[in-house]
């Protein structure tokens, strides 16, 4: 199983989510935002929280036109698996790869704290590790978290059933509550809260795990 994770300028959690891949027994790359290609033979890519590009023009907006997004792209149009947290989600959506925008939070503050989320599906090889209606508590840090969509795609995510997380306590504004939301092939997943950051006693909980290892569960299986 192999893991890339790419790092922008400006990324911080690249690590962290290295970390996560690893202790689910993955083997893991990283890649330079400005590299062409992929590392042969990867699974799955990880596009990491931060401040890429320091949020200039829209968060994620500048990262997306970086040449390894094109090999993203590709992955994912092959049926990759691919992961986006916090800035990763922001750029997901800059790309396409997922519907949606990742605007400003409704309070205008920076919001940084454990909350509570619900499992909206445990149909994804991301959510499988998870009951739907459980309740995890992840991590959040973002100041562009709030999940904005129209009726019409919120209604089209719920029948597909994509949603792949909510808020139980909506910290930005974000529509429906939504915290992730799955691609249509369920094989992209984009979400503001950390996982990597709840995967070890020592961060105050390792609701996150579970994400990683489900992940490996389904490439092994593949």
């Amino acid at each position: 199983m192999r893991a890339a994770v790419v790092v922008f300028p400006g990324s911080n959690c690249d690590r962290d989510m290295a970390v996560a891949f690893e202790q689910a027994g993955m083997d893991v790359a990283m890649v330079w935002h400005k590299d062409t290609d992929l590392p042969e033979g990867v699974d799955i890519v990880g596009i990491p929280g931060g401040f890429s590009f320091g949020d200039y023009l829209r968060c994620g907006a500048i990262a997306a036109k970086s040449p390894i997004c094109r090999s993203v792209i590709a992955h994912a149009a092959r049926g990759g698996y691919v992961l986006g947290v916090c800035n990763g989600f922001q750029v997901l959506t800059e790309t396409g790869l997922l519907p949606g925008v990742l605007m400003r939070n409704a309070g205008l503050k920076f919001v940084c704290k454990a909350l509570d989320l619900t499992v909206e599906t445990s149909d994804s090889a991301f959510t499988s590790g998870y009951a739907k209606g459980q309740t995890l508590s992840i991590p959040v840090a973002h100041h562009d978290g709030n999940y904005t969509a129209d009726a019409e795609l919120v209604a089209r995510l719920r029948g597909e059933d994509r949603i792949a997380f909510t808020y139980v306590s909506n910290p930005n504004g974000s529509t429906a509550d939504i915290a992730g939301v799955l691609s249509a092939n369920r094989r992209v997943l984009g979400m503001m809260p950390h996982p990597e950051r709840a995967i070890d006693p020592q961060h105050g909980g390792t609701d996150g795990a579970a994400m990683f290892a489900s992940l490996a569960g389904a490439l092994v299986t593949a």
